[in-house]
């Protein structure tokens, strides 16, 4: 290799985006952080809204790494306004981290961070989580749309980063249908203004871990499925690349490009139908016959439309 050439390679291998570090930092940080967690959950018998005290720490732990591997992955992925998306990246960093604190912090003293306001010191500290989410959200928008104009190498999973982010901000979106007071706070007030149950109060049976109402609506299931387009549609369409090579079906990028938008579009039903039980004060575990209905239509259309998918190319490739 020449001079002139290995000169090439080395500009273009320092001109490649890096994720960004503070959130890497992060991540790592909350994964030790899920680890406490896990060890306080063994040690510490203590229950808060009928749920272990140390379960939503674990969750928003866990949920934040995730979310920061994403986010500094995406930022990666801008080979231009890199100084913007860093300063929007450590912006995010200091909202997640207030974020945690605070939440970390009401559980050591036994006392919920959601929806608290009891006190003044509760109301500042629900509004500086209210403050942090909403900046976090406006950072991952900005992102998005630093993102629409990026020519990535593969159109299936450009797709799948664009659709992740907007559905993964309607995702973010719904939290704020729970921070509305319900029939029953408004008639008893007892320092708590929001609920993530509908229909029932919160605190009452739910999913292991999870704490989903089960027997009742829960704005927490769509908000969960909408975040989680983030990595679910990126993930997908990376996996339909890598099995490329030894699926003939696959190696068309059209054909790809097409899964990936059959999957984007039952992530967005899933949200939408999820969020539509939820409303209606109806449990996970209990879908009654509309839900099952509209449901199973989905899985039938998202199903048909991928047999469709690879049988077109099976046929085109023979």
């Amino acid at each position: 290799m020449s001079a002139t050439t290995e000169d090439r390679a080395t500009a273009r291998e320092s001109e490649r985006p890096a994720p960004h570090r503070p959130l890497l930092v992060l991540a790592v940080a909350m994964a030790v952080g899920a680890a406490l967690c896990v060890v306080a959950l063994i040690i510490d018998p203590r229950e808060l809204g009928g749920q272990p005290l140390w379960a939503k720490p674990l969750k928003f732990c866990l949920s934040i790494a995730v979310y920061s591997v994403t986010l500094a992955w995406l930022i990666g992925l801008l080979p231009r306004r890199r100084r913007l998306a860093s300063a929007l990246g450590s912006i995010a960093v200091a909202g997640l981290a207030t974020e945690m604190v605070i939440i970390a912090g009401a559980a050591a003293f036994g006392v919920t961070s959601h929806f608290n306001v009891s006190t003044p010191l509760h109301t500042a500290l629900w509004g500086a989580m209210a403050v942090s989410i909403v900046v976090v959200w406006l950072v991952t928008l900005v992102i998005a749309a630093l993102l629409v104009r990026v020519p990535l190498p593969d159109p299936a999973l450009a797709l799948a980063v664009r659709a992740g982010l907007a559905i993964g901000l309607v995702g973010m979106a719904l939290a704020f249908l729970m921070t509305g007071p319900t029939a029953s706070q408004l008639s008893d007030y007892h320092g708590i203004v929001g609920a993530h149950a509908v229909g029932v109060a919160d605190g009452g049976a739910g999913l292991p871990l999870l704490g989903w109402s089960t027997s009742g609506g829960d704005l927490r299931i769509p908000h969960f499925v909408g975040m989680h387009a983030l990595q679910g549609l990126p993930l997908l369409a990376i996996a339909l690349d890598r099995l490329a090579p030894g699926v003939r079906a696959l190696r068309d990028p059209a054909t790809r490009l097409r899964l990936v938008a059959i999957a984007a579009i039952a992530w967005a039903a899933a949200v939408a139908l999820t969020c539509w039980q939820a409303l209606r004060g109806q449990s996970i575990v209990a879908p009654d016959a509309l839900t099952l209905t509209f449901g199973g239509v989905a899985v039938a259309l998202l199903l048909g439309g991928t047999v469709v998918t690879l049988t077109r190319r099976a046929e085109a490739a023979r």
